[in-house]
């Protein structure tokens, strides 16, 4: 008996034992950064290089060896750390205009990434750029729903996850890009992107086949899209996001939302979604504690300012000095003095009329105004900074301007440029890089009516009167050799343009001459882009008819004005690589008028086009 009590016993023990391991709780702690843009320097707080003396006055943030000793500060005092970088470490300053991603390899090798997934700006000098920059890194850089060809040269330098071991938990870490990449990077033909939610739901399931008892998904997809994923793909704990340079923050009034931002995917579980602004300005800091269900117990976080506080890495910053030394002096000289600072913050520059803008698009026209050019068009994407007061150096415009674009001039119709504005306000809700910076015109836009029907008091200017623009006249205009083929959905431009020349100057070049030309320079903004709010007020019968007819965009009323409408209605089966935007071209000969074939089928979502669906065509219209 008494043997019988002591197996017993010794059984009641090691169930105990074994009960009390299963409900203890799993505490991960992240570590994270976004939209780095190779800051490799500290930054000002316009986020553009700082100068020395601001540095020596505490006055400067981030940069890289700023953010390695912060990291290195928290990895001591956590647990179960992972350190991850959710994309765009390419492009942003000189540092990668010179280096092209080594100087970069080599200073995230030393941060230690445990992760990193691809931005669109990986992209930006093609395939072989980024796979040089992962031939010298060591940290794993995840390729998710990035479909990459046998003939690419980046086949094989990736994976498709990373699972980290924290004892008997394994947290895996899968990832995604945006799926414009395409349209706003420049990735070779042999690379396709997926769709990030319909790819993440497989990532997730193949994630936990490998043994991920935890899944973090490492995106580059912005905050909205970041938002989709968490309700529409099951099984994800963590999303650690980046693209739409997000502050999410429980402390900063400049904060989109709450730091973490809980969701509730699919089955019902919480979601915890982080974000940590840009330009390694700050460090994301979030602790999830884990139940012995699996299910997120708590989640609390906050990023951390990279202020003069923390005192940059003595060796990396010896080392920045080294990589620095050849480009310095160059990056140093003055071109010109700005009389105020200038503004080219991405919120204003991506959604109205900026100073940065104005600056760039005269700069643009001036150059090329003796060749019969009269409109400039710059996205705001291409602005990547501000300019403080005073002395402008070269380095401030390369900031800036990153991106070693050249001025590309071609000639376009009047129907085509209004086309061309209506793309860059279509998707201003998502802070979409395409919006239009102009000079040589004025525009007003109404973001509350359908995409493609926006835009309206357009007036194009010469010798200095407005007139409306003409659909059928002929203009000369000057952009970027980005957008002149094709980038940020300026497709018109690369379909239509006429007699274009695409090797034009670099456009930092442009502006810093002109800078010099216009020294102090003064910035300004004035009426070129005006933003309408149209009353819309609810009405039946009659009055709703007339409702629909006021709220009309420009482009429908000139084309309607110019056009015989053929009484006739058609279908259409969706075959693959179909968009309304090629549609409306094919049966209206008006890419501007996809909304026309939106409305007649409310059923299909527009931007999720299924082979096979069969889509009505309205009343086609002819000359």
């Amino acid at each position: 008996m008494s043997k019988i009590l002591t197996r017993l016993s010794v059984a009641i023990a090691a169930l105990a034992a074994s009960t009390a391991v299963a409900l203890a709780d799993f505490e991960m702690n992240v570590l994270h950064f976004n939209d780095f843009h190779s800051r490799i320097q500290s930054i000002s707080k316009y986020d553009s290089t700082c100068k020395a003396e601001d540095e020596t006055e505490g006055k400067c943030f981030g940069g890289i060896a700023r953010l390695k000793t912060a990291i290195d500060e928290r990895r001591k005092q956590l647990d179960n750390v992972l350190v991850l970088s959710a994309g765009d470490n390419f492009q942003g300053s000189v540092f990668y205009t010179v280096y092209k991603g080594k100087a970069e390899a080599e200073f995230l090798d030393l941060i230690g990434l445990d992760a990193m997934v691809l931005g669109n700006h990986e992209f930006d000098d093609g395939d072989e750029a980024l796979a040089t920059f992962l031939d010298n890194t060591n940290f794993p850089t995840i390729y998710g729903n990035t479909l990459i060809g046998a003939n690419s040269p980046l086949a094989g330098k990736m994976v498709e996850y990373v699972i980290k071991d924290f004892g008997t938990e394994k947290v895996g870490v899968i990832g995604a890009v945006t799926a414009d990449t395409v349209d706003i990077s420049n990735p070779s033909d042999a690379v396709l992107f997926m769709d990030p939610v319909l790819y993440l739901n497989d990532a997730v399931k193949a994630v936990k086949a490998a043994g991920a008892t935890k899944v973090i998904a490492l995106t580059h997809t912005g905050f909205a899209e970041d938002k989709k994923i968490a309700t529409e793909v099951d099984g994800i704990d963590l999303i650690v996001g980046g693209h739409s340079n997000t502050l999410l923050s429980n402390t900063s009034d400049r904060a989109v939302g709450p730091y973490p931002t809980m969701l509730t995917g699919p089955s019902g579980k919480q979601v915890a979604l982080v974000h940590a602004y840009a330009h390694s300005k700050y460090l994301g800091d979030v602790k999830i504690i884990f139940g012995d269900d699996g299910n997120i117990k708590s989640a609390a976080g906050e990023p951390i300012l990279l202020d003069a506080s923390f005192t940059p890495d003595p060796a990396m910053i010896g080392r920045i000095k080294e990589l620095a030394a050849p480009i310095e002096e160059n990056m140093k000289q003055v071109v010109a003095v700005a009389a105020a600072s200038i503004d080219g913050d991405r919120k204003t520059c991506r959604a109205k009329e900026c100073e940065m803008g104005n600056l760039v698009t005269d700069a643009m026209l001036d150059r090329v105004s003796g060749q019969g050019v009269t409109i400039a068009i710059q996205n705001g994407g291409g602005l990547r900074a501000s300019i403080d007061a005073g002395d402008v150096t070269v380095g401030e415009v390369l900031t800036v301007l990153p991106f070693q674009n050249t001025l590309s001039t071609f000639k376009l119709k009047g129907s085509d440029v209004l086309a061309a504005l209506e793309n860059g306000v279509s998707k201003i809700e998502e802070g979409a890089g395409r919006f239009p910076q102009v000079a040589g015109l004025k525009y007003s836009f109404d973001p509350s009516l359908p995409a493609g029907g926006r835009v309206s008091n357009v007036m194009v200017e010469s010798n200095g009167q407005y007139a409306p623009l003409d659909p059928t006249v002929i203009y000369g205009v000057v952009s970027n050799n980005f957008m002149r083929a094709g980038g940020d959905g300026y497709k018109v431009f690369a379909t239509d343009g006429m007699d274009a020349y695409d090797y034009g100057p670099g456009l930092e070049e442009v502006v810093a001459a002109y800078l010099a030309q216009k020294s102090p320079y003064q910035p300004y903004v004035g009426d070129r882009i005006t933003e309408i709010a149209m009353k819309k007020e609810a009405a039946t019968g009659d009055d709703a008819s007339s409702d629909d007819s006021k709220s009309e965009g420009t482009v429908t009323k000139e084309v309607k004005a110019m056009e015989k409408t053929v009484m006739e209605t058609t279908t259409h089966v969706v075959a693959a690589g179909d968009n309304l935007w090629d549609l409306a071209k094919k049966y209206f000969g008006d890419a501007t008028r996809w909304g026309d074939i939106a409305e007649a089928n409310p059923d299909h979502n527009p931007k999720n086009l299924k082979v096979g669906q069969t889509l009505n065509i309205p009343a086609q219209k002819q000359n």
